[in-house]
């Protein structure tokens, strides 16, 4: 906790104060040493917002993640410090009754239930409004609901990824251990730097006075064609940075990441399945495509890389569920037909599997060409385009 409300001058000696105590204990890029201040910032006005997002270091033992734990959360508003090993009821008490950021250390959670309650206050801390519902024993044994909120920024250090694609657009991360330590950055933290921080955190105090209430997520600084979620994570962190060049780094960190959940995406079997799809609609007067071919074309694409026989039921099974793509029965067989063309273009590009005349059109830098998507399989048996109207 702060000890008193300090003065800290401008906004950016505040900023480059916290920068410089990072620096000076702490080896990480220095793209992520600026996001790094910003997001302390963050933590002190994030009731502020409705989202907010995580901060992650991830990489092997010995690369420095702990010690940035330590220093950045240190900086932190209310930190509380845990471990992945930790039980999970404190922490729901402590994040409840605390309000503050949770900093987290070995947060890899795949196998126990324990661990799974764990990442269920990530999954639920980043959105304002969605409490953990849980059940308590009262002292006559009664079994009593009890919301939790969990709502807040984290900051967590892990070896590896989650499987939960929705958990990992959460996070902004940095990837350790990809160059030689610094050697200025002591091995051991001296007492001092306790002093320091609570000194920041006095500053930091005074800042949240001033701020918190006054900044607003602002979406319209970032690219549109940016999945939602991430737009939604960037946002508060954008909102409280003035630094033009580290506006710029955030943006271009957020399209990184799009291409690569579109890039994770694309090696999924519903993409396999989507891409079948997509190159027999590209043949020349296809208006519809059955699930008969589209098996056939995906087995002999992709068979061997699935140890039971590929079946039409098990493909429509997934261009319905997992795709959302709505067959209908045609002259006694199902087929996937031009009515789902404006579906199928938003799940190319999600998937980010342009048609082959999309990547032909941005290779030739024809931007207006390539904006439209999948332009071949839009046109009637005579190769004529089809209207708008015809279409729906």
């Amino acid at each position: 906790m702060p000890s008193a409300p300090e003065e800290y001058g401008t906004e950016a000696d505040l900023t480059r104060d916290i920068q410089d105590f990072i620096h000076r204990y702490v080896d990480v890029s220095p793209a992520f040493e600026r996001i790094a201040t910003q997001y302390i910032l963050l933590s002190w006005i994030y009731d502020t917002f409705n989202e907010v997002p995580y901060l992650r270091l991830r990489g092997d033992y010995g690369t420095g993640k702990t010690r940035f734990l330590l220093i950045v959360g240190s900086l932190c508003y209310k930190p509380i410090f845990a471990s992945g090993a930790s039980t999970v009821s404190p922490l729901f008490h402590i994040l409840n009754a605390f309000r503050g950021a949770l900093v987290l250390d070995e947060g890899d959670f795949r196998m126990s239930d324990e661990k799974a309650e764990v990442v269920k206050i990530l999954n639920q801390g980043s959105v304002r409004g969605f409490p953990v519902l849980r059940t308590e024993v009262s002292r006559t044994g009664e079994f009593n609901p009890r919301a939790f909120h969990v709502f807040g920024p984290k900051i967590v250090v892990s070896r590896g990824t989650y499987d939960d694609r929705a958990l990992e657009s959460r996070f902004i991360t940095e990837e350790t251990g990809q160059h030689e330590l610094r050697r200025d950055v002591p091995i051991s933290l001296p007492s001092a730097y306790k002093d320091e921080a609570r000194a920041l955190r006095n500053k930091l105090l005074l800042y949240r006075f001033h701020n918190r209430g006054r900044r607003s997520a602002d979406e319209s600084c970032l690219d549109a064609s940016i999945e939602p979620r991430l737009r939604q994570m960037f946002a508060p962190l954008l909102a409280i940075v003035d630094d033009p060049t580290l506006r710029r780094e955030l943006q271009a960190r957020a399209r990184q990441y799009h291409r690569d959940l579109a890039l994770d995406r694309a090696m999924d079997t519903e993409a396999q399945v989507l891409e079948v799809i997509r190159d027999l609609f590209e043949r020349p007067n296809v208006r519809s495509v059955s699930i008969k071919q589209i098996t056939e074309t995906f087995a002999s694409r992709f068979a061997d890389e699935y140890g039971e026989r590929v079946t039409n039921r098990w493909i429509g099974t997934i261009i319905r569920k997992k795709l959302g793509l709505r067959p209908h029965k045609s002259h006694g067989v199902f087929v996937v037909s031009l009515s789902e063309l404006p579906k199928l273009n938003r799940l190319l590009e999600r998937y980010d599997l342009a048609s082959k005349q999309q990547r032909t059109e941005e290779n030739s830098k024809d931007t207006s060409a390539a904006n439209a998507s999948l332009p071949v399989v839009a046109k009637g048996d005579n190769g004529a385009h089809i209207s708008d109207r015809e279409q729906q």
